[in-house]
């Protein structure tokens, strides 16, 4: 179907930024319309809204093409100049010319779609027909995939204008900051310059922020959209397993990826979210999600949605190195759910995983019996990675992972992991013993968060999305403190991230909201009630609106 896709679709302006992805210093330089960008005289975008851009595309106070170019005018003032947030890899060269499209069906018939003129950043790990995929890595920086990823092809549908795509983690690696070889340096956090954005969505999280965008799509393997959302101030959706594609996506271990929203209110990650939830034929694990999905999951936008909740603290999520701005924050958002009618049952606790101390105290000892000897590990990055590129058809500009390493075009943070997964040699990874033995690990906390949430039947359970605020760029010894990483993924449940409140000295934090499977549409009033209730967001200090 891909290369079907790539035989019968004109990839207009594919090649307007190619030159400039090989020389990915001056990546926006030129890489748009040659149309005048100028802010928007009447419409501030600055923490606008889909709700708000589209009453006022219906008021006709507002046209997609002045939209996009008050966008593009904060995206030249501050992505590479003033604070320099890096953000972004490549503008979308067509954005003005797709919003003149819009503009002409509006006029015709009114809106087109539930998104419609909405400018969207892009991680650079979805595939876009039109601009190249990188996935953070110069190995990939000409790589122009032969049709759209699932999602992008929902939200385009939808109305939307992929306005740009952004700078990631190489290969979706780290979850601590946000750089890669495709564009030199780090992305910055708008309320820090000094501070890391998270990873690997950090490019999105910055950019929709500092509103660069209306809002974003990320992925989470383990933390990527929750993270750098909580480190931004914004909301996040990860979704149960199955609920959204992953065709696409560049992979970083297919059994945990997921892409979804990144917005700076819960209502735009929902508007998105009700977007791109969908079966996909080219992704089996939907297929579960056809007979479980809402058919429309912004009509669980109550602000009384906490009424008669009932929500576990897991406190033990935080250890000693917690930061204690972090825990009053949780603390006083725990007062907040109980002043908007939830019930909180404050601490619960997960039941012991004996078996995994076990294998721990098992393992421990046959590392003393041969030091040399590694545990197997389920390592699927080179078999998933090596599916994609296969994907991408003939003219690709890689095949295989090997070829990706022999380039040596990689940063050299992740040169060593790239070398270790070439070691991988299974065709699948079930036939990895590693792999069986992280299966039989992620049921146990399947059943043991499922055994939680029974016992004291519970609606969500709450934690921090980090114990600890954003890092100075370039520390990695200090803790880090993601929890991102031990429910959600392991378990596919959904979780939900929302802002709650700042340390420090304007340092964002986040509230992380789990669920059982295909609980999304309780979450989502949880997280929209306790926003509503709180107004905890506030714009980043570093990128004000434009005079």
């Amino acid at each position: 179907m891909r290369l079907l896709a790539r035989n019968i679709r004109r990839r207009s302006g594919e090649f307007a930024c190619l030159a400039l992805r090989i020389l990915p210093a001056i990546a926006l330089v030129g890489c748009q319309s040659t149309a005048p960008v100028s802010p928007a005289a009447s419409f501030d975008v600055v923490e606008a809204s889909v709700a708000e851009i589209h009453a006022a595309m219906e008021s006709g106070d507002l046209t997609a093409r002045t939209l996009v170019e008050g966008y593009l005018a904060r995206i030249e003032a501050y992505d590479k100049q003033g604070p320099a947030l890096n953000a972004l890899v490549t503008l979308n060269p067509n954005a003005l010319t797709r919003a003149d499209e819009l503009d002409a069906a509006f006029e015709a018939s009114g809106l087109t779609g539930p998104l419609h003129g909405i400018p969207i950043i892009v991680k650079d790990n979805y595939d876009t027909f039109d601009l190249p995929t990188s996935a953070g890595s110069l190995a990939l920086a000409t790589s122009i995939p032969p049709d759209d990823a699932f999602q992008v092809r929902r939200i385009r549908e939808a109305g939307a204008i992929v306005i740009a795509k952004s700078n990631m983690a190489e290969f979706a690696f780290s979850p601590y900051e946000t750089v890669g070889s495709a564009l030199p340096g780090y992305t910055r956090n708008p309320y820090a310059p000094n501070r890391v954005t998270a990873g690997s969505s950090g490019g999105t999280a910055a950019a929709v922020a500092a509103s660069f965008g209306a809002v974003g799509l990320g992925t989470d393997t383990g933390n990527s959209i929750r993270g750098p959302s909580s480190h931004q101030s914004l909301v996040g959706i990860r979704s149960t397993m199955g609920l959204t594609s992953r065709d696409g996506i560049v992979p970083l271990s297919f059994a945990r990826d997921i892409g979804g929203p990144m917005a700076r209110t819960v209502a735009d990650a929902v508007a998105v979210f009700d977007v791109i939830a969908g079966t996909d034929p080219a992704d089996a694990v939907t297929a579960e999600g056809d007979a479980r999905r809402a058919e429309r999951y912004l009509e669980f936008l109550d602000p009384n949605g906490l009424q008669g909740k009932r929500i576990g603290v897991l406190r033990e999520m935080s250890d000693e190195t917690a930061d204690p701005e972090v825990i009053a924050r949780l603390d006083e958002a725990i007062a907040d759910l109980e002043r908007l009618g939830a019930t909180v049952i404050d601490p619960v606790a997960l039941p012991a995983d004996e078996e995994a101390e076990a294998d721990a105290t098992a393992a421990a000892e046959a590392r003393r019996r041969a030091p040399s000897a590694a545990r197997p590990r389920c390592d699927r990055f080179k078999y998933d990675l090596d599916r994609y590129l296969a994907g991408l058809g003939p003219d690709a500009a890689m095949t295989s992972l090997e070829a990706i390493v022999e380039s040596r075009d990689v940063h050299p943070t992740v040169r060593a992991r790239l070398e270790s997964a070439l070691e991988a040699t299974n065709d699948a990874p079930a036939d990895q013993a590693g792999c069986a033995a992280q299966a039989a690990r992620d049921d146990r906390v399947r059943q043991r968060v499922g055994e939680t949430f029974e016992a004291d039947q519970l609606d969500a359970l709450i934690y921090p999305t980090w114990d600890n605020p954003p890092r100075l760029i370039g520390d990695l010894n200090t803790p880090h403190g993601n929890n991102s990483s031990q429910l959600s993924p392991p378990t596919g449940f959904p979780a939900i991230t929302v802002p709650m409140g700042f340390v420090g000295e304007g340092l964002p934090t986040g509230l992380q909201i789990l669920g059982e499977a295909w609980s999304e549409p309780a979450l989502i009033a949880i997280a929209y009630a306790y926003e509503q209730g709180t107004r905890l967001r506030v714009p980043p200090p570093t990128t004000p609106p434009i005079d």
